[in-house]
């Protein structure tokens, strides 16, 4: 997989960026990762690293959920939402994880502290497992920098990006 460019990035950012590009990197049976704000705004992705090896990066793994990045962070979002309010009228606590199985794929999000989902969407066989454990791990080191400026440049880099542009 092509790394993103992360030029002019906070070092927060960057380390953000390299924590997602190691997951689906390291992560057999990953396809994409989407990084969502609470209120339901793509943070971070590897979807734009995946369509650059979709053009010839390398990388032999199929190029994800069908649509952009927004799709899949609209769909975080809404399993996220669906879920926070089933535990609140079943008056349960807070969401931890959600997972859906498919018969060709898998999601997981995953609640970040600062009410952001990590969404991860995976081959039907990969190890479940093994993903909830790189997650909780993702979450474990991202979860106390995502602060409101983090997430803020990570917007506005996302939407300053160039077409055709890695980032």
């Amino acid at each position: 997989m092509t790394a993103p460019s992360t030029f002019g990035l906070s070092s927060e950012a960057r380390n953000l960026h390299w924590l997602l590009t190691n997951l689906v990197e390291e992560v057999p049976g990953i396809q994409s990762v989407a990084v969502v704000s609470s209120d339901g705004l793509l943070l971070l992705s590897s979807d734009h690293s995946r369509n650059d090896a979709a053009r010839g990066g390398g990388d032999d793994r199929p190029a994800g959920p069908r649509g952009s990045s927004a799709d899949l962070a609209t769909i975080v979002s809404g399993i996220g939402s669906l879920t926070l309010g089933a535990a609140k009228l079943m008056q349960y606590g807070g969401v931890k994880h959600t997972m859906v199985a498919m018969d060709e794929g898998s999601l997981f999000v995953m609640s970040i502290s600062d009410g952001s989902l990590l969404g991860v969407h995976g081959l039907a066989d990969c190890d479940m497992s093994v993903v909830a454990y790189h997650m909780a791990l993702f979450v474990g080191r991202a979860g106390h920098v995502l602060t409101p400026e983090l997430r803020s440049e990570l917007r506005t880099s996302l939407t300053a990006a160039p077409a055709g542009s890695t980032r």
